[in-house]
């Protein structure tokens, strides 16, 4: 018998099912709350609840969370998950400690189709898009093993959400979007949008619309300042451009100088690295409330590029900083288990569509 997966449904979509199933929406309410305050798997456990309605909802529906086919811990205490999918494809999912913050890097995509030369998802093809439920699953996963629930308690370990894994959310905006409200609502995980960074190498038309819709904090995956350069780095550029770019980052809807958009610059050596550039990339975003994230170039098996010496990406740095601008240089973690910026991929191969069909949920009711 077909059991519906929960971790499917908006607030809304979970009342309509409940109705559906003679149930009120209070009740939805309440379910709603033990699986995202609480991060309860099973009915069973849901005491307020009567016993008999609990049994129902176990014959019809279900708690997920996705399959773990490998943890690994980084000595930097960064700990990477690969997660096998229901349809066999595998994601990775990030957790990285630091004293201030506890941020979980996760994916939007299996795969990814932009092929940015310097990146290792960016040599794996584009598999499918993650349903919302699949991006939720990986952040309740990680707050599981991390025994981070109540979602609202003081001291929480999981503070921050960046969507900097495998793919490009904005090509997945529709699940990313859903995934994001559950992450935000105040009945269940609770996360401020201000401790939520939407990444994108530059999928122009999408940029207002996250900030309309969501109005999370903004990263783009910048990491050169000419056209000629950026589009043998990030090929989207070509349908894209720099000016197109930038006249969008400039009206981004929640843009203040308490609300920067935060620019990734992967320092390769002698590609992007030089005092020009610095410059360059100064009068580029002139005007734009920013900080700047300079990025060290994380090695991968059969990469082409070096990183930068240390020498330049302090010239670099200071540059940045003399100008005005926020330029810390992000420390690498978890380089010894492959976790860091740029490294993550899947061995998932690409599956045909009408395999697909049969794999992806149905959400309609």
């Amino acid at each position: 018998m077909f059991k519906q997966d929960l971790l499917d449904f908006s607030l809304e979509q979970l009342q309509d099912f409940c109705t559906l199933n003679e149930l009120s929406k209070f009740r939805a309410t309440q379910i709603w709350r033990w699986i995202y305050c609480f991060g309860h798997k099973s009915f069973a456990d849901m005491n307020n609840i009567a016993k008999a309605t609990r049994n129902s909802l176990t014959q019809i529906s279900l708690i997920s969370r996705p399959e773990v086919a490998e943890m690994q811990e980084s000595k930097d205490g960064t700990i990477k998950w690969l997660i096998k999918l229901k349809d066999n494809s595998e994601v990775e999912t990030v957790f990285i400690p630091q004293d201030d913050r506890g941020t979980v890097c996760l994916s939007s995509q299996v795969g990814c189709t932009l092929n940015c030369t310097f990146c290792h998802t960016g040599t794996q093809a584009l598999v499918r898009n993650l349903t919302s439920s699949e991006i939720l699953g990986q952040l309740m996963l990680v707050m599981d093993h991390l025994d981070d629930w109540p979602s609202g308690k003081n001291n929480r370990k999981v503070t921050n959400v960046v969507m900097m894994g495998m793919g490009e959310p904005l090509l997945n905006f529709e699940e990313v979007s859903k995934a994001i409200k559950i992450m935000m609502s105040d009945d269940g995980i609770s996360l401020s949008r201000r401790r939520i960074t939407l990444s994108t190498s530059g999928i122009v038309p999408m940029i207002e619309k996250s900030g309309i819709d969501l109005g999370v904090n903004l990263a783009i995956s910048l990491h050169a300042v000419n056209d000629d350069l950026r589009n043998k780095l990030v090929p989207i550029n070509k349908k894209y451009n720099l000016e197109n770019l930038i006249d969008a980052c400039k009206n981004y809807p929640v843009l203040s100088n308490s609300r920067r958009i935060t620019w990734e610059y992967v320092m390769l050596r002698g590609i992007n690295d030089t005092k020009e550039d610095a410059l360059n990339l100064i009068k580029l975003i002139k005007g734009i409330p920013s900080k700047i994230n300079l990025i060290p170039f994380n090695p991968w098996p059969g990469s082409l590029f070096q990183t930068s010496t240390q020498k330049n990406i302090d010239i670099f740095a200071k540059i940045i900083m003399d100008a005005g601008f926020a330029s810390p240089i992000r420390k690498p973690r978890g380089q010894d288990i492959f976790a860091a910026c740029g490294q993550l991929k899947s061995e998932t191969t690409k599956i045909r569509k009408s395999q697909l069909n049969k794999l992806v949920p149905v959400h309609a009711l």
